[in-house]
């Protein structure tokens, strides 16, 4: 299953335009705050899939019949730009166990070409949970799939959903090739060019970057 949320009427297209747009970038702040609030909206919608019971609430003046979450999630996200989407996810995932892996692009000296490294990881056993994986941009896939085999030592999920503000096309064909039968994957916008360098385009440049400054 794939949800784009540009392609519904969503308040979550302004803050995509706003991610996207290179003055209002300049405002590093108002960056991150875009990506946690599209965190915000992607938690929102992928809730409406989870398994739910009915409990009861007491009130000061009588009890109320209501639907709860019968589990948290467990959201994994990729260093350092998932930082903000992360935030976004558990401002509504507000008992969710947390992950976290670092992985980056090794550039082949004098090629285009890179290789992907995760290089650490600290999280909870994900055996029988259900995992989001979370990166604001989805280029070419590879990233999530080893961040994804590498969380499969601590267990085996019994539910998973990949979640960016922007995927490739070739990205998203990607991981429906590499990922499990029935993943999920949820995403703001899904571009359909990326350069010989795996910037998608139009896409917004780097997350990282303009969300924290630009690193050496």
């Amino acid at each position: 299953m794939v949800v784009e949320l540009s392609r519904t009427n969503s308040i979550a297209n302004h803050f995509l335009a706003e991610l996207r747009d290179e003055h209002v970038q300049k405002d590093s702040m108002r960056f991150r705050r875009n990506l946690e609030r599209i965190g915000e909206c992607i938690a929102l919608e992928l809730s409406k899939t989870l398994d739910f019971e009915e409990r009861e609430v007491t009130s000061p003046l009588g009890v109320a019949r209501t639907t709860l979450l019968t589990e948290q999630p467990v959201i994994a996200t990729i260093l350092r730009a998932g930082l903000p989407l992360h935030q976004g996810m558990l401002n509504y995932f507000d008992r969710a166990d947390s992950a976290f892996i670092s992985a980056y692009r090794k550039h082949r000296k004098g090629e285009d070409g890179f290789d992907v490294e995760v290089e650490y990881l600290s999280s909870p056993s994900i055996e029988g949970r259900t995992l989001i994986i979370a990166d604001p941009m989805l280029a070419t896939g590879r990233s999530m799939l080893l961040v994804y085999r590498a969380l499969l030592r601590l267990g085996k999920p019994k539910a998973l959903h990949i979640v960016s503000a922007i995927a490739s096309a070739e990205g998203m064909e990607y991981l429906k090739a590499h990922m499990p039968a029935g993943t999920h994957h949820w995403t703001g916008a899904v571009d359909e060019e990326m350069t010989a360098q795996a910037y998608i385009v139009p896409g917004l440049g780097d997350a990282g970057d303009l969300a924290y400054g630009t690193k050496l």
